[in-house]
């Protein structure tokens, strides 16, 4: 602990409110809240810790400051600002540089509707977050088509009216505005537009369609046919437009479904918008957890992070986990809303279930175009060979990696795989086969000593170099085989692990026991692909070795055919069925007259 630093955690008081760590520079790395101020920042001081990435961050703390609220809440909110503030290297933080737009509503008399990235708090209504531009650019497209929105930007009010200081424009001419800069609408009816506009902001397009239909018949009876044809038109727009959104829950509420996919630092999240049970949007955030490992918390700061604005608050919130302090996260939504909010974690199968799942393939879909526009930005050399050196130590980025794997059933047919990857793409022209032929029976660790023998004793006759990383598929017995025999060749300087299947452990030469990597990360899922790959591969040797010893049997049944003539005419016609339905000129241009006669007669005794 730093000098200095045991005075002040002995001076914390158990309050809420807000801590903040940072570096020997003075620099703010991470920013926390608690309700319990003094018992949530003496355990990253305790010497239990077992996250990796915890210790990480507590060894980097040279100072910490507190700010004391009256409430949890009020520590929530002051949390997710100094965040936003600062953006503390170690905390969930948005990625993005650009602000989202939002659809502003204006606080006016005649408000203006516009796409806006700018927050003017005055008052003004705002929707979104748009992470979507087209479909924030559509919604405003058919607002402006169906409804009577002024385009100019004028402020306009009685006095202004009554000065006569702005003339209409050609869009009142061509039926697109009403005309209040003349007074040629009332504020009360330009209002009530107004507030149709924000029912389809709001997703609530079915219900104001139901209330038009009552406004058009009424029209109707009070033959004002002219109001009437223009509610009509207005409804004809808005039935498309409705149409196009998916119905998604039959009970017909509202709800956010919010998913996150995680691998490394890069965190994607998608929130779908569902009102009246259509989805009606889907916004999408970019985050990076900095040594954030906790799900939870992850979730805890999308939610603040996507609320923290002007999102609307549904009354019910679909996540499939539940996100760290709820409790508090719950109070904060209920008193942005000014109506009860709750958390909703479906576990049995259902309607919610599925909308999780939709919901999380957005997010993993999301994830892997964030991933490929990072590899685009750097270059060939993929962020995911960085993080394997990074997790196992290497000392150079291992852009080859060569991995072997053993297969046999019942002792027989013992074959082994070779599958090399470069830039962490399988390179199938230079995988590899081998037949062991020097040990009998099941035996994993001898064979792998033969096939680690045969391929780098031929690489050191050539004076080649090894690869990057050599990747042995098994424990410690299958590692200590391969290092043994690299270490009787002469090989002095190489890279090389064990991955084992059960619980994805690797083994390192040096190291007693086995290392973990975390299973959101990319350097593992990377792993396994290569070992899956070489599996794969050997298996589909060993079968057809199996096959073609269990074909060349059959044909050794016949009298004066040897093993030589029989693989000779495997090779040539793939199976015995083709050799069956073969001519006897056909076969003698493989093995001669005599030995074709004998195949013929045996399949065509008559």
């Amino acid at each position: 602990m730093k000098p200095g630093l045991k005075e002040k955690l002995e001076a914390i008081p158990a309050l809420p409110g807000v801590y903040q760590f940072l570096d020997a520079k003075g620099k703010i790395i991470y920013v926390g809240k608690a309700k319990d101020l003094r018992s949530r920042i003496r355990s990253y001081f305790q010497s239990n810790l077992d996250s990796p990435k915890t210790k990480a961050l507590v060894s980097k703390i040279a100072d910490l400051e507190t700010i004391i609220t009256d409430t949890e809440i009020e520590a929530l909110v002051l949390e997710n600002n100094l965040i936003k503030l600062y953006k503390p290297r170690y905390n969930v933080n948005l990625k993005d540089d650009k602000s989202y737009p939002y659809i502003r509503v204006t606080k006016e008399p005649y408000p203006q509707i516009f796409s806006t990235r700018q927050i003017v708090r005055d008052g003004s209504l705002y929707f979104g977050p748009y992470t979507d531009v087209k479909n924030m650019k559509a919604s405003l497209r058919m607002i402006n088509q169906t409804f009577k929105i002024r385009s100019c930007k004028y402020y306009i009010d009685d006095e202004v009216i009554k000065k006569k200081k702005i003339k209409v424009c050609l869009d009142y001419h061509i039926k697109k505005c009403d005309g209040p800069c003349e007074g040629l609408v009332s504020e009360e009816d330009y209002n009530k537009m107004v507030q149709e506009v924000i029912k389809v902001l709001r997703g609530k397009t079915a219900s104001l369609i139901e209330e038009l239909k009552r406004q058009m018949e009424e029209e109707s009876r009070k033959l004002n046919f002219e109001k009437a044809s223009e509610i009509r038109d207005k409804l004809k727009r808005l039935e498309i437009y409705s149409s196009k959104q998916k119905v998604v829950s039959n009970d017909f509420g509202d709800r956010d479904v919010i998913s996150v996919a995680v691998e490394d630092k890069d965190v994607a999240a998608t929130i779908l918008n569902i009102r009246d049970g259509k989805l009606v949007g889907k916004r999408q955030l970019k985050l990076s957890t900095g040594l954030v490992d906790n799900i939870e918390k992850i979730y805890n700061s999308v939610i603040k992070f996507y609320y923290g604005e002007f999102a609307e608050i549904p009354k019910e919130i679909l996540l499939d986990v539940e996100p760290e302090d709820s409790s508090a996260l719950l109070n904060w939504l209920n008193q942005k809303s000014g109506r009860k909010t709750k958390f909703v974690i479906p576990k049995k199968s259902s309607n919610a279930l599925s909308l999780l799942k939709m919901c999380k393939q957005n997010a993993l879909l999301h994830l892997k175009d964030i991933q490929l526009q990072r590899m685009k930005r750097e270059g060939t050399l993929p962020h995911v060979l960085s993080s394997l050196k990074r997790d196992l130590f290497l000392k150079n980025i291992p852009k080859k990696i060569e991995c072997f794997d053993i297969s046999n059933i019942q002792g027989s047919d013992t074959v082994a795989s070779m599958v090399v990857f470069e830039n962490a793409k399988p390179k199938k022209s230079k995988y590899r086969k081998f037949i062991i032929k020097s040990v009998e029976g099941p035996d994993d660790f001898a064979s792998m000593r033969e096939v680690i023998e045969r391929r780098y004793s031929k690489l050191k006759e050539n004076d080649e170099p090894l690869p990057d990383l050599i990747m042995v598929d098994g424990g410690k017995g299958q590692l200590s085989s391969a290092v043994s025999v690299l270490k009787n060749l002469g090989f002095i300087n190489f890279e090389i692990i064990g991955l084992a299947k059960r619980l994805e452990e690797i083994y390192l030469p040096n190291s007693p026991e086995p290392q973990t990597i975390p299973k959101t990360s990319s350097s593992l899922k990377l792993l396994q692909r290569i070992r899956d790959e070489a599996h794969r591969f050997a298996i589909t040797f060993h079968r057809q070795r199996r096959s073609k010893r269990t074909l060349t049997s059959e044909l050794l049944e016949i009298k004066g055919i040897g093993e030589k003539i029989a693989e000779k005419l495997l090779k040539n016609f793939k199976s015995v069925n083709e050799i069956k339905l073969a001519s006897l000129e056909e076969l003698e241009k493989i093995i001669g007259k005599a030995k074709a006669e004998t195949v013929y007669k045996f399949y065509h005794p008559d």
